[in-house]
């Protein structure tokens, strides 16, 4: 699995002109799932995106994680997370899971972070034309990869 983790101010996911996800200060995760990614791999990176300590405490630090905070969490599955571009210009997408493999990891990581952050999350709809907007904070972004745990 791949994350591309924000920390926001703010953050809303549409479809069709709907909004579908709204949360204020918290964290917007971008997920990409392969085929060889397994439930270990979603506890480890539920509880690295709960635990990471990015959000600023009373001294400007970098020392409070969104759990701390009682922040709030937008997962949206991005299959591009796992683009190749090492020939041409066009990436290919191989990588990534098909849809019966990605939905159930999909499913699976929403209860692991709900269950880690003790509460309910938002989330992207599988598979749909999203229109995501975001107000980045700090920026703070941060990419994982379970099979690199870096």
């Amino acid at each position: 699995m791949r994350a591309v983790i924000q920390r926001v101010n703010r953050a809303e996911v549409n479809v069709d002109g709907q909004s579908i996800a709204k949360i204020g200060t918290g964290l917007l995760v971008l997920l990409g799932i392969e085929d060889a990614d397994t439930t270990e791999d979603i506890h480890w990176l539920s509880a690295k995106i709960v635990n990471m300590r990015i959000f600023n405490d009373a001294d400007g630090v970098m020392n409070k994680s969104v759990l701390d905070e009682n922040g709030e969490l937008i997962l949206v599955s991005q299959f591009t997370l796992h683009a190749s571009t090492k020939k041409g210009n066009r990436p290919s997408y191989i990588k990534a899971s098909k849809p019966e493999v990605a939905i159930p990891l999909y499913q699976q990581m929403i209860q692991q972070l709900e269950l880690d952050l003790g509460k309910p999350i938002g989330t992207g709809e599988f598979g749909a034309d999203m229109k995501v907007q975001l107000t980045n904070d700090g920026p703070v972004t941060i990419v994982l990869d379970t099979k690199k745990r870096e």
